[in-house]
């Protein structure tokens, strides 16, 4: 029961009778929540996140979509009414192409087990990403960009599902991820860091 404390005689609760002396039905009520969120693998709250982070760097001339090497998180859904938020942040340069004058951007996208999952529409001989192009200017060589992708995935599966970022060179340029095109060896110049990170969020 609860006790009297010293000095000011304010009620409260000792350890030893948290249970014993609760109500019945407040105890059941408590150990009903506890076994729903065990059922549940507390889906829905956070409990299910994995992250890769990628410190490294990583560079690619090509120009069909390649899965940036260490930017990649497997994750296996409790539910298969279960989403996935994925949140993707990237570090890139923007590098000389066939121009002095052009920078390459490259094209991105996040894909799951290679299948498109977000991209724009199809128009032309456009190429369907969710960034990038080229940008006609100079002096822009030793500038690292962070540009984020963020996406409400629905992969109906409890198996294990890899999201994995993906990039394409464009106009005869090289992408560069986490450095900048100089990649000298100077104080004036930038090491990145790059992430994905998805969540299982209940339906």
């Amino acid at each position: 029961m609860p006790d009297t404390g010293a000095p000011w005689n304010i009620p409260y609760v000792a350890g030893t009778d948290l249970v014993r002396d609760w109500p019945t039905d407040s105890q059941d009520l408590a150990e009903a929540i506890a076994d729903g969120l065990d059922a549940a693998g507390n889906a829905g709250i956070g409990t299910n996140v994995v992250q890769t982070v990628k410190t490294d760097t990583f560079s690619t001339s090509s120009t069909s979509f390649t899965t940036v090497t260490g930017l990649t998180a497997s994750i296996t859904p409790t539910a298969a009414s279960s989403k996935v938020l994925i949140i993707a942040q990237i570090s890139h340069a923007l590098n000389e192409s066939n121009a002095t004058t052009n920078r390459n951007v490259g094209h991105f996208k996040v894909t799951r087990g290679g299948t498109d999952i977000y991209i724009g529409d199809a128009a032309s001989n456009r190429v369907r990403a969710v960034f990038g192009g080229f940008i006609e200017v100079t002096g822009l060589k030793y500038y690292v960009l962070s540009e984020s992708i963020v996406f409400l995935d629905s992969p109906a599966t409890t198996s294990s599902t890899t999201y994995q970022v993906e990039v394409q060179a464009v106009d005869s340029g090289t992408v560069h991820i986490n450095r900048d095109e100089e990649n000298a060896d100077s104080a004036n110049e930038v090491r990145g860091a790059s992430s994905i990170t998805v969540i299982e969020v209940a339906a």
